[in-house]
C-alpha cells in the first residue's frame, strides 16, 4: 500500500548543492530519514526528521545538510550544501508508520566530482 519515491540526485562539483526528494504514498508517516551507502558499504543513517518536528543528523553533514518535511504531502527534504566528494553515495528514504512499519525507497544517486 505504501510506495517510497525519491529523486534529485545527479552529479555535482565539490562545494556545490543539491536537493533530494522523497513522497511516501499510501499512508501517513510518524518518522523520516535518509541513510546512504557508499558503494560496497552498508547505509548509515545521515538525518532525520520525526512527525514533532525533532531532527538529527550524523556529525559528518551536521552544518552542510538540512532535513525537512511536508506532513500534508507525506514529503520529506535534504538539502545538501558544500557538497564533498565523500557525500558520493547512494541515497535511501527510510520511513515508519507507527501502525504497519518500515518502508525504503529505492536509492538516488549522488556523485561529488573533485
Amino acid at each position: 500500500q505504501v510506495q517510497v519515491v525519491e529523486s534529485g540526485g545527479g552529479l555535482v562539483q565539490a562545494g556545490g548543492s543539491l536537493r533530494l526528494s522523497c513522497a511516501a504514498s499510501g499512508s501517513a508517516f510518524s518518522t523520516m530519514a535518509w541513510y546512504r551507502a557508499a558503494p560496497g558499504k552498508q547505509r548509515d543513517l545521515i538525518a532525520r526528521i520525526t512527525s514533532g518536528g525533532t531532527t538529527t543528523y550524523a556529525d559528518s553533514v551536521k552544518g552542510r545538510f538540512t532535513i525537512s518535511r511536508d506532513k500534508a504531502k507525506n514529503t520529506v527534504y535534504l538539502q545538501m550544501d558544500s557538497l564533498k566528494p565523500e557525500d558520493t553515495a547512494v541515497y535511501f528514504c527510510y520511513v515508519y508508520i507507527l501502525s504497519s512499519g518500515v518502508y525504503w525507497g529505492q536509492g538516488t544517486q549522488v556523485t561529488v566530482s573533485s
